[in-house]
This record gives structure tokens, C-alpha cells and sequence, in this order.
């Protein structure tokens, strides 16, 4: 998987706004104003993204291409290799799902986190991958 891939997949995700707070080089995908995954064009082979601590331990054991993310709280986050052996599927799951918490654990207004959810209602993982193919990635 790219990191092109990985950034029209973020960008797929309602509410998503794609910013540049640190450099030039490090792209940080936000919704409601928090991030939920960071790239780096000058290390296009990792995607970084917010992880349940339990969950976070739990793949870091299983996976070897997931790691505990440098310079971000090791606990609540994740590096994850996107030239190893990780299938795309499991990637593309572990932005959605750090989209996920950040919505419910950190989006606030809680109209705005409603209102996202309320779109998000009408979505699934399925079809956010449906429109990620559409994007014509892989």
C-alpha cells in the first residue's frame, strides 16, 4: 500500500481535513480538529494512527510491521509499515477504526461528533472501501 493510497482513503472518510501543522512533509489527517492518522512524505512507508492502548500492545505482539509510533504517546499510538507483509484490508481497518475513537473519545462540540456520526450511520467499512477502489486505488 502507498502512502497516495493511504491519503485518498483518509481523505474518503467524512468530515476529513488533510493539514500541515509541524513541516512540509508531515501530512496529519484530522476530523472535528483531531488527529487520526499522520504520514510523512519523507517516510512514505508508515502510516501512523490512534489505537485503544489494550488493542494497541495486542497488534504490536502479533504483527511485526506494528510498532509503537516515535515521538507520540506509545500508548495510544501505532506505526504501521506499509511495505511489510500487513494486508491492505488490516490497514485500511486500522485507520477507520482510529477515525473511530477519535470521534467518540475526543470530537468536540458533541453536536459535531453527533453529526458525524449520524453520516456515519449510513456508511459502512464496505462501502468506505467501495469508495476507496472507486478512487482508483487497489
Amino acid at each position: 500500500m502507498s502512502i497516495e493510497e493511504v491519503r485518498n482513503f483518509c481523505l474518503s472518510l467524512p468530515y476529513t481535513e488533510e493539514t500541515l501543522p509541524f513541516d512540509d512533509t508531515t501530512l496529519v489527517y484530522k476530523v472535528g480538529g483531531r488527529m487520526f492518522a499522520v504520514t510523512s512524505l519523507e517516510q512514505p512507508d508508515r502510516v501512523v494512527v490512534k489505537c485503544d492502548p489494550d488493542l494497541a500492545i495486542e497488534l504490536r505482539d502479533r504483527h511485526e510491521e506494528i510498532t509503537s509510533a516515535w515521538h507520540f504517546n506509545k500508548r495510544h499510538w501505532n506505526a504501521i509499515c506499509l511495505t511489510g507483509d500487513l494486508g491492505e484490508q488490516l490497514i485500511l481497518e486500522q485507520i477507520y477504526n482510529s477515525y473511530m475513537l477519535v470521534i467518540r473519545l475526543n470530537v468536540t462540540p458533541v453536536a459535531l461528533r453527533r453529526e458525524i456520526l449520524s453520516v456515519l450511520e449510513r456508511l459502512d467499512i464496505a462501502s468506505l472501501c467501495a469508495t476507496y477502489e472507486d478512487l482508483g486505488c487497489r
